[in-house]
């Protein structure tokens, strides 16, 4: 993934500052994991989201617009992703893919979870053998249309 100039200042910025992805969850009112989506130009935000997260990190005022424009998603090259995480997560859809459509179209029928009215949440469970990571998704199920 090659990363855009904004991106480049807004995590050198949020380094900077020695923020987290939380802290910018308290300044701005929306879930880290969508802040850091707007960071990666995955997501876009609304004037006052935009504002609130650039005078967090310091920023001039001018770079709130930017964050407000709807971005060209999907930053992943077409072939396999070569980031450790990034690929576990690749492998889990390869592994799990197919299962984890027939579960949901014996529950729902024939359709797609939706990747617009969604969310994502990233959780830290604690665990003696070693902290355990929990992505949890919640998409709207959206039938396919019948004519």
């Amino acid at each position: 993934m090659v990363m855009t100039e904004v991106t480049e200042k807004l995590l050198a910025a949020k380094k900077a500052k020695g923020m987290t992805y939380a802290d910018l969850e308290g300044v701005v009112g929306r879930d880290e994991t969508w802040i850091a989506a707007v960071i990666y130009r995955q997501a876009s935000a609304d004037m006052d989201e935009a504002t609130k997260l650039v005078s967090a990190l310091g920023l001039p005022e001018d770079m709130a617009e930017i964050l407000t424009v709807p971005p060209l998603k999907g930053s992943l090259d077409p072939q396999i992703p070569t980031d450790p995480l990034i690929y576990r997560l690749y492998e889990i859809m390869q592994v799990y893919g197919m299962p984890v459509k027939d579960v949901v179209h014996e529950k729902f029928g024939d359709g797609i979870m939706s990747a617009i009215d969604f969310s994502i949440e990233v959780e830290k469970e604690p665990d003696p053998k070693g902290d355990r990571v929990k992505i949890v998704m919640c998409g709207k199920f959206l039938p396919y249309k019948k004519w």
